[in-house]
């Protein structure tokens, strides 16, 4: 993996992150929470496609599959930790009857 398709796994996690955080209301960290869990799950996201053998071509690989393929992979992984997180905090936050 080199530093260029690092930095679009983080930055398109961080994205995706806000935009799921927009769309599920109730699961938003807000602005800054969004984007520090995005940053986290569009790394780990990218990881494990990269693990997968789904992540780009090869050592720096950086033709358009393989950048297509960060950012899908990235953007699932950061929406998805941001729904396990917010699902978390609003569980936590229910004050027992």
């Amino acid at each position: 993996m080199d530093v260029t398709s690092l930095w679009v796994q983080l930055v398109s996690g961080a994205v995706s992150s806000n935009v799921a955080g927009a769309a599920m209301k109730k699961l938003s960290l807000g602005t800054v929470g969004n984007s520090i869990v995005g940053i986290l799950g569009g790394g780990i996201g990218g990881q494990i496609l990269g693990m997968l053998g789904m992540g780009g071509g090869g050592e720096g690989a950086m033709d358009a599959g393989s950048i297509d393929s960060s950012i899908a992979g990235s953007g699932v992984g950061g929406a998805v930790l941001l729904a396990i997180i917010g699902a978390i905090k609003g569980a936590m936050a229910k004050k027992p009857a």
